[in-house]
This record gives structure tokens, sequence and C-alpha cells, in this order.
């Protein structure tokens, strides 16, 4: 995972949290979509074993697609303990994501969490192409 802030701005949004993310291309913008959610969520100590953990998500459109995914990504923390500290899209179409991530263990004595995000609203969910880049407009329950 880069060491530098994603590309990504919070919006102001009554009793939850939104952001708006950027990416180059739909695969980056996935990609920023999950460095956003684990830059709010976790603070970890990144010296740790890595694991693979394989994810394959369907969607009806790319809004729907990107809501799932980023639902997954937060499983994967709040089931598994696991934080996602690397992206690796195989595949991407606007209904259907393949991904290799690694992850590392969030360990409580170390690491730290930032938000309590709940889940990954549907509400105000926008995934666009604009002009020379994409962007998304995601709101979380906190």
């Amino acid at each position: 995972m880069h060491s530098d802030k994603p590309e990504y701005s919070i919006i102001d949004h009554t009793a939850d949290l939104g952001i708006t993310v950027r990416g180059t291309d739909l695969k980056n913008l996935f990609k920023e979509a999950v460095r956003s959610i684990t830059h709010l969520m976790v603070r970890i100590n990144p010296a740790k074993e890595s694991r693979t953990v394989k994810l394959s998500v369907a969607g009806c459109d790319s809004a729907d697609l990107m809501v799932r995914w980023l639902g997954e990504i937060l499983y994967l923390l709040e089931g598994e303990n696991k934080v996602v500290t690397n992206i690796g899209i195989d595949f991407i179409s606007p209904s259907r994501l393949d991904a290799t991530l690694k992850t590392v263990r969030f360990d409580p004595n170390t690491d730290e969490i930032l938000y309590e995000i709940k889940a990954v609203t549907y509400h105000q969910i926008e995934v666009v192409e604009k002009g020379d880049h994409w962007e998304a407009r995601i709101i979380f329950d906190l």
C-alpha cells in the first residue's frame, strides 16, 4: 500500500461520513476507495506478516459494485480482523471485480481504530466517469 494519503476528500454529511474518491480509471478508482476507507478506519503497525486473500464481487452496475466491494473490505476488518495493505485488481467491469489482496491481522494492542464504520450505504452512491478521471461519492453509516 502507498505510504502517501489516498486520493479522497471528506463530504460534510449529517450523522454519517461521506467521501469523494478520484481515480485515473475504474480499476484505480476501486483501489483508491479501499485505500480511503482503510485510511479512515484504522492506523496499523505495517511491520507484520501479510496474508493473501482472493475476493470476487458482483453487482448490478458500478455503483452497486462499489458498495458491495467496500462492504467486503469492511467485513474483512470487522468480521475477520484483517486490514487490507495492498490491492491487486485482476479483473474489473461495471458489474464484476476479482482481486488479490494482501492483509495483516488487526492487533488492538498496537493498532488503532479511528472511525467505526458500520456499513457502506447506497444513500447518494455515485460512480461516474468525468472526462479524464473517475469519481465516486460514498456515504458510510457510523
